[in-house]
């Protein structure tokens, strides 16, 4: 007898999706902000969270002294090399651009966690998991902009690998960040998530996951200026994905920019054309 397991975890990742786009609304007012008590050597802790969630650990780091009409940028990691797989991947940019009167708030995402691709993510909790996490970012912007001083109208959002694929569908629901940096991205979720874990149906599983395919959502922002990077001799994401990218955001301050580099983009030169292109639009 033929078994019934696939046709059954087909039924269930069907069901799991709603029929509509998917939604990364949240109560307006619900974030939480927490200082713990032990800081990071590196910059101020701060707890962001809401109602049920389990709290994202982030970083905050700033000028020193009072801040009046600050920029802010908040940052968000990629998966790669464990050492900077969190939000010590920026770090050093935080700091520089610290040094020029901006605040920045670095966030571990959970893909900071050891073995998170292979052990921890599920196919089955993909769609799910993929609306937390930019519902976390949201709530990251909501703590970024508390801090005192900093100008709402002056917000930035730099992310790499998931980072930016977080990024292109935050920047489609939050008009808060002005000005973007997308670092490496691919088109579609399941292309990375199929690397991993099988799904019991994988064409029930990428037509689930395709609400999630970055040109649809990155037509829908509003930002000023965005900012593409990507490397030329990438093993995971291919020259034509920048192109197409770049060609699905409304036609206003947009830049491409290609280096001789992997998907790390580790290199000076990646590091400060981006550098300079935030200092530019943000006006430090």
């Amino acid at each position: 007898m033929r078994s019934l397991a696939a046709p059954l975890a087909a039924l269930v990742l069907l069901a799991a999706a709603p029929s509509g786009p998917p939604s990364f609304e949240y109560t307006a007012g619900s974030t939480t902000c927490v200082r713990p008590q032990s800081a990071a050597s590196d910059g101020v802790t701060v707890l962001v969270g809401g109602p049920g969630e389990k709290p994202a650990n982030a970083v905050l780091v700033a000028p020193s002294g009072p801040l009046h009409g600050a920029p802010a940028i908040l940052w968000v990691h990629w998966l790669g090399q464990a050492a900077t797989t969190n939000h010590t991947e920026f770090l050093g940019d935080a700091q520089a651009l610290a040094k020029r009167g901006a605040v920045s708030l670095l966030v571990d995402m959970p893909w900071s966690q050891a073995k998170w691709f292979t052990d921890v993510r599920t196919p089955e909790t993909d769609y799910a998991a993929t609306i937390a996490q930019v519902v976390t970012l949201r709530r990251a912007l909501d703590c970024l902009a508390a801090v005192a001083g900093v100008d709402p109208a002056r917000i930035a959002y730099v992310g790499h690998d998931f980072g930016a694929m977080d990024g292109a569908l935050l920047l489609a629901v939050d008009e808060r960040p002005a000005f973007a940096v997308l670092m490496a991205p691919t088109l579609s979720y399941w292309e990375w998530y199929l690397l991993g874990k099988q799904p019991a149906d994988p064409a029930a599983y990428v037509a689930q996951m395709s609400a999630f395919d970055l040109p649809g959502w990155l037509a829908r922002g509003k930002q000023k200026a965005l900012l593409l990077q990507f490397g030329q001799d990438d093993e995971y994401v291919a020259q034509a994905t920048g192109i197409a990218l770049r060609n699905a955001v409304p036609d206003r301050d947009r830049t491409l920019k290609a280096y001789k580099l992997d998907h790390a983009l580790d290199d000076p030169a990646a590091r400060d054309d981006r550098r300079a292109w935030l200092a530019a639009h943000l006006g430090v």
